[in-house]
């Protein structure tokens, strides 16, 4: 079931707060709802963690990947397409992943008339467990900048503090604490907490989101293969 109040949702977040796994969940879910879905991939300097790279399975699912140009070479200079504008535009569901940095919420900002016209969802993603964030105060402080950067405002925080695997539900549920400053601090409502698939805290918390890992790092590809062949 789809979670997503709005047609147009923007996801946004500093590095490694697992934005890119929260968006492909997104997109999945409201496609496998029945909706018409168009996953737009801003991230045009990080070469991990991108959603252009799950296009294929993306795809698989009827949903639309409009990413980077190069997004899969090794070239340093991709691009954004100008399709673009017109998709977030179109009728239908449209979730834009904001890269993670200056030049992804710069990205965004290109395109903040197009955005802020069709009244989007704008969900800021906290990871209690991640560099940089680790303080309400540090999260709060990256999203005035994300904000400045991209010429848009936050409307929601998505508490997305889960260590993949190694999750338990004492990860989750020590982070809330972390997530309701974050919001005290902004003024703006948590829209859930998400819990990877498997981790049980027994309808401990309100408004969580299941999701499923599905971005890992090459270097974890690799272990996965490896454990694989064994």
């Amino acid at each position: 079931m789809s979670v997503l109040r709005k047609r147009v949702t923007v996801v946004c977040g500093h590095y490694g707060t697992g934005k890119t796994n929260l968006s492909l969940n997104l997109a999945l879910d409201a496609a496998e709802a029945g909706e018409r879905v168009t996953l737009i991939d801003m991230d045009i300097v990080n070469p991990y963690f991108r959603s252009s790279d799950h296009a294929g399975e993306l795809e698989a699912k009827g949903i639309r990947v409009i990413g980077p140009n190069f997004a899969n070479s090794n070239l340093d200079t991709p691009s954004l397409p100008p399709m673009i504008g017109d998709a977030i535009a179109e009728d239908g569901r449209v979730i834009i992943d904001v890269g993670g940095d200056d030049a992804g919420a710069t990205a965004l900002g290109v395109y903040a008339k197009q955005v802020s016209g069709s009244a989007p969802e704008v969900i800021y993603v906290v990871n209690k467990y991640r560099s940089q964030t680790t303080t309400p105060e540090e999260s709060v402080e990256i999203l005035r900048e994300i904000e400045s950067a991209a010429r848009i405002r936050a409307t929601c925080i998505a508490n997305n503090s889960h260590l993949k695997q190694q999750t338990t539900a004492d990860t989750v549920l020590n982070s809330v604490p972390f997530a309701e400053r974050v919001s005290e601090l902004t003024g703006l409502p948590i829209i859930f907490h998400t819990v990877p698939v498997g981790v049980d805290i027994l309808n401990r918390i309100p408004d969580y989101y299941r999701v499923r890992v599905l971005v890992k790092a090459p270097w974890e590809e690799a272990e996965s293969d490896a454990e694989g062949h064994c």
